[in-house]
């Protein structure tokens, strides 16, 4: 709760978020061309649930993304279904979100760079890893003294805070996020009510179309 106050307060952190969400709103050409991935053993629902919704709220199609998944079960809806083979056909005014808390493995890395060669445009949200933020064109980490899904939620707060808008700020939202968390009730706020990402087979999201 003090980390969140000390962010609203005015760090550093929040400001570049701010021009991350600027970077994943922007890049993206058209709908469908924003591209989230995680590791093989982690699946960024959460994120890319709140990217959908931030999509849908702010107005903004090119922010609507595109899952993509290592091993999608073979039963999966049509939009949970897409597999790497989009990662390979990926192209310029495409843009790839990498989204991982560890240490991306070599074959994530490999694929990255297969798609930065193509022209597709690359963001990390990582926790400091080097290796993927050298191929990355912009890359955030996630400090230590905030949580990743916390992290999580406010890159998407700020992919959708697009300038303009009749939107509240992303300090306001922040604002709101801690009424949220140290209200009475979290779920009766209906703001994250989500379960965080876990390990792949076991993510949830409630009510979400970005649901196993």
């Amino acid at each position: 709760m003090a980390t969140l106050r000390a962010l609203l307060a005015g760090s550093r952190w929040l400001e570049q978020a701010s021009v991350f969400g600027r970077a994943l709103r922007r890049s993206p050409r058209s709908a469908g061309g924003l591209l989230v991935v995680g590791a093989p053993a982690y699946e960024p629902w959460h994120v890319t649930a709140h990217l959908d919704e931030e999509s849908r709220l702010s107005g903004i199609p090119e922010l609507a993304p595109t899952l993509v998944r290592w091993s999608p079960p073979p039963d999966a809806a049509p939009h949970l279904a897409i597999g790497l083979a989009r990662l390979e056909a990926a192209r310029r005014g495409e843009t790839l979100f990498v989204v991982a808390e560890d240490t991306a493995p070599v074959p994530l890395l490999e694929r990255v760079n297969d798609a930065r060669l193509v022209g597709a445009t690359i963001l990390a949200l990582d926790t400091s890893d080097p290796e993927l933020d050298a191929l990355a064109h912009e890359a955030l980490a996630v400090p230590e003294s905030l949580s990743f899904d916390a992290g999580q939620h406010l890159v998407s707060a700020a992919a959708g805070d697009r300038e303009g808008a009749r939107r509240r700020g992303l300090r306001q939202r922040l604002a709101h996020l801690l009424d949220a968390i140290s209200g009475p009730n979290m779920e009766q706020t209906g703001h994250l009510g989500r379960e965080p990402d876990t390990k792949m087979g076991t993510n949830r999201t409630n009510g979400d179309r970005f649901s196993p």
